[in-house]
């Protein structure tokens, strides 16, 4: 009680912080708290060999390598495009962009269905731009390139929309003031601008990656779902509940949580040495 009456000093239009706290704790709580532990608590009906031996069977350590390598790669990747898209958006004015600003969020707005029909469509063997591929020599299609196509796809708009509004309100006079103190464009663009950008880029980063790690429905029709060299964890927690390996399936599950925690632990404390900097 005394800590919210010291909140509650400043002016908020919430009606009280302990009701606000309480449903958000209660939100909190339903939404993401119980279905977590209930994962946990599942998975403890297996013994500790019992549960090793599940999550480091061939088959799941490999669909760790493509989730995690091809959700990593994708973001990166969008994190790049991502602030150029949104950098072309902002600065630049040409015909077709509110066209262009609003076909950035067709991912959201797509189901993920459609989206792996449509990219598997593309870059199969006689697909638009697949069977230009391949004359060269490069399968996208029914290949672990499918996943990270799939996987960029859906993630590159977290990217812009995080980064687009950092640069709206970043001002052009701060280049402008570096350019008469002789800077290059590149040295204020590394200087000035990426320094301002940088948490918010990782920001879209963070959820792109997040977004690829789970993605399922764009993927499994692209992805051939192959075992042992195109088939994701997503996937194969979904076969595991369909031959009633519940177990099984919560405990790969569980190490997908703890992996992906302690990545974005590491992208929030990276976000936080990079303010930290910012601020000396």
């Amino acid at each position: 009680m005394i800590f919210s009456k010291a909140l509650l000093r400043r002016h908020t239009v919430l009606p009280g912080f302990d009701l606000a706290l309480g449903l958000t704790l209660l939100y909190l709580c339903l939404i993401v708290l119980i279905p977590l532990s209930a994962t946990f608590l599942r998975s403890t009906s297996l013994t500790w060999p019992e549960f090793v031996e599940v999550v480091t069977s061939p088959r799941v350590v490999a669909s760790y390598k493509l989730t995690f390598g091809s959700s990593l790669l994708a973001a990166a990747i969008n994190a790049f495009f991502g602030l150029l898209v949104a950098w072309v958006l902002v600065r630049y004015q040409f015909v077709g962009r509110r066209l262009v600003d609003a076909l950035v969020d067709l991912p959201f707005a797509l189901p993920t269905a459609v989206a792996g029909i449509t990219l598997t469509g593309l870059y199969s063997s006689n697909g638009w731009i697949g069977q230009w591929l391949e004359g060269v020599g490069v399968k996208v299609a029914f290949t672990p390139a499918g996943v990270f196509v799939a996987m960029t796809f859906i993630g590159l708009p977290f990217v812009v929309r995080t980064v687009q509004p950092i640069l709206e309100d970043l001002s052009a006079e701060l280049e402008e003031a570096a350019a008469t103190l002789g800077a290059s464009r590149w040295q204020s663009f590394t200087k000035v601008v990426l320094p301002i950008v940088t948490p918010a880029l990782l920001t879209g980063f963070a959820l792109a990656f997040a977004r690829a790690l789970g993605e399922y429905g764009s993927i499994i029709f692209i992805a051939g779902n192959m075992p042992m060299i195109s088939e994701i964890t997503p996937l194969l927690i979904i076969t595991k509940l369909e031959q009633y390996d519940y177990a099984g399936a919560t405990a790969i599950a569980v190490v997908m949580l703890v992996m992906s925690f302690i990545l974005l632990l590491a992208i929030n404390g990276l976000q936080a040495w990079t303010r930290k900097r910012q601020g000396k």
